[in-house]
């Protein structure tokens, strides 16, 4: 069974950057899919970004050119740097897996396909 666990989050002003981590097991480096995703107050959860185990990238909109997602398959670790945040950025971040070649388009549906889920970590961004 696939285990995701995340860290990094934290409070920042407008403008400022943030670093979050996602620990995989091994078993989800192999053949995956490892998302970002969000879920402000009030909100339903969005995805954020997507990697997959041939580095392919997906970004939601919202966060082209600011957000960067990456992995290091040696230390089993996925990454997110955000850089000029916005209020809007703020909300739970959720590192997920999903054991398949391919990630799924951005979407409400992407959610439902992966597996494996990280318990979250709070991002607050203050104006």
């Amino acid at each position: 069974q696939v285990h995701v666990a995340e860290s990094g989050g934290g409070s920042v002003q407008a403008g400022g950057s943030l670093r979050l981590s996602c620990e995989t097991d091994g078993h989800a480096q192999s053949t995956h899919c490892l998302g970002w995703f969000r879920q402000a107050p009030g909100k339903e959860r969005e995805a954020v970004a997507f990697i997959d185990s041939d580095g392919d990238i997906t970004y939601a909109d919202s966060v082209k050119g600011r957000f960067i997602i990456s992995q290091d398959n040696a230390k089993n670790n996925m990454y997110l740097q955000m850089v000029s945040l916005k209020p809007e950025d703020a909300g739970m971040y959720y590192c997920a897996a999903r054991v398949a070649a391919w990630c799924p388009p951005m979407g409400r549906v992407a959610e439902k396909l992966f597996g494996a889920w990280g318990q979250g970590t709070l991002v607050n961004v203050s104006s």
